[in-house]
């Protein structure tokens, strides 16, 4: 069972640890005034993103659980040749950049092998505990990238990244707005995986075009790899056959708008959300922070509210905000009001860390 979870706020990186008496506690705090945007951990060690007001993205590598920290090396994007045309932002008619604004995502195999989601829209992948990265190329070259555009943040971005555990050459990503990606060759091609996903925000005509799909979160269940779940922009949805299509779900109690899903390592059909308002209101539906989870593949969805705050809450909680451990009953949920919850019971009761952090941008599994 995780006892550790790694916190990534506005303001530093803090670790999370559940003592042998129960008792939950924040027992560090790393780089503390920086943003900390992403961070993962697994056999090559422990990595934090971090993002400087005046030095740009950094990242960081620990390979004794935080204890000491080496900068290593940043994905960067080479200098555009003069003879490529700009790829241009169709919703804000702006040329896409080729440089680095921040590092959005980060995963590792189980072979350590690093892969980093950027905006703007650029996937890079590290086969050196990250001294060294490269760019994706098939993926920075898709012709379909022309049709990418911003969501929330002014260009498209990679805010996820799944990697099959049968087959690491299968990897799947998450683009705002763009859509989800497949390569089952190792990143050499890629293929449209959103058939069946719908965006309200497009003129009704185009509604179901793939490029243009804004999945918040993609997530994989790790028991049962071809199971996948979504927060879109304007609904939640699931794939059971590896992302060949996709499924819509409806939760209208109290909303099927948000950020953040998770999924239960083990059953595919257990997962859990965070509603919001859509769309530019962006808080919990009459002031009640809540969480929903669904036991049964998205047929019925239980609120859950017990030990959250359920009169003027105004949380929200960011797409990498809510972590599960690998028991499925361990749950750590932060907002973007600085407040860090923990579930022992697979969200049926929540209990307050904390309401003093900074925002929280990622809650990540630790190890011990």
């Amino acid at each position: 069972m995780a006892t550790t979870f790694w916190i990534g706020t506005r303001k530093g990186l803090f670790q999370l640890s559940r003592s042998t008496s129960g008792q939950w506690n924040i027992d560090s705090s790393h780089f503390l005034g920086v943003q900390v945007p992403m961070l993962v951990s697994g056999p090559a060690g422990l990595f934090a993103a971090l993002q400087h007001g005046h030095f740009g993205s950094k990242v960081q590598r620990s390979n004794d659980g935080g204890a000491s920290w080496t900068e290593i090396g940043v994905p960067t994007y080479p200098p555009k040749p003069d003879d490529v045309p700009d790829v241009i932002d169709p919703m804000r008619n702006k040329a896409i950049p080729w440089s680095l604004e921040l590092i959005w995502s980060m995963e590792m195999t189980s072979a350590g092998k690093l892969w980093c989601g950027t905006l703007p829209g650029g996937l890079f992948s590290s086969d050196d505990q990250g001294d060294s990265w490269d760019l994706n190329w098939p993926l920075w070259n898709l012709p379909n990238r022309s049709h990418w555009f911003g969501g929330g943040y002014d260009v498209p971005g990679i805010h996820s990244v799944c990697i099959d555990p049968r087959d690491e050459q299968q990897i799947k990503v998450g683009i705002s707005c763009g859509g989800v990606w497949a390569s089952d060759d190792g990143g050499a091609s890629w293929q449209c995986r959103a058939d069946g996903m719908r965006a309200e925000y497009v003129p009704p005509e185009r509604a179901f075009d793939p490029d243009i799909q804004d999945p918040h979160r993609v997530v994989q269940c790790v028991g049962a790899p071809d199971h996948h779940w979504v927060q879109h922009h304007n609904g939640i949805f699931k794939s059971t056959d590896n992302c060949q299509h996709w499924e819509e779900l409806k939760c209208e109690t109290p909303s099927s708008f948000g950020f953040v899903v998770t999924v239960h390592p083990q059953d595919p059909h257990t997962a859990w959300f965070v509603p919001a308002i859509a769309d530019s209101d962006r808080f919990p539906k009459d002031g009640q922070f809540v969480v929903t989870r669904t036991r049964d593949g998205g047929q019925t969805f239980d609120v859950l509210t017990s030990g959250l705050p359920q009169a003027d809450a105004y949380h929200l909680v960011y797409r990498h905000a809510l972590e599960v451990d690998m028991t499925g009953e361990v749950l750590a949920m932060g907002s973007t009001t600085g407040g860090l919850w923990i579930s022992e019971d697979a969200g049926d009761s929540w209990q307050l860390v904390t309401q003093d952090l900074p925002p929280i941008f990622v809650i990540r599994n630790g190890t011990n």
